[in-house]
């Protein structure tokens, strides 16, 4: 049975039951992330839908990083949009993080308690060799 390794795992008690992400059978799991939004330390998700979808990237390339993997490695990708009118300004920013070739993708709608507009988890393959195959 292949190891499982996880990252960024919640403290007892935490409002958020699950880890950043996890590595096993030579994949990353990342979990939904939206951007990060701590005003206390002015840390803010973003004013427009782009500023959110290039924050929340980051956050998303940050864990990756830390699982050993890179957003050159991502194989699937969910974006979950809460308003549709943010649809293609979501999209429009999101391509520039994936210049190598755009992995497979869905999007959904979803409301959870939190103000931010977009989130995103995704799948990659763990290592940090960059992908050879762009057909």
């Amino acid at each position: 049975m292949d190891e499982i390794t996880f990252f960024g795992e919640p403290e007892a008690g935490s409002p958020r039951p699950f880890s950043a992400a996890t590595r096993a059978g030579g994949l990353i799991f990342v979990s939904g992330h939206s951007a990060p939004h701590d005003p206390e330390r002015g840390v803010f998700r973003g004013d427009t839908p782009a500023e959110e979808v290039r924050n929340a990237l980051a956050k998303i390339a940050e864990i990756l990083a830390q699982a050993g993997s890179s957003l050159d490695r991502v194989v699937q990708v969910s974006m979950l949009i809460t308003n549709p009118d943010d649809y293609a300004a979501c999209n429009a920013e999101y391509v520039k993080h994936f210049p190598g070739g755009l992995p497979a993708r869905h999007t959904a709608r979803f409301g959870v308690p939190t103000q931010a507009r977009v989130a995103f988890s995704c799948i990659a393959l763990a290592g940090d060799e960059t992908r050879d195959d762009r057909s």
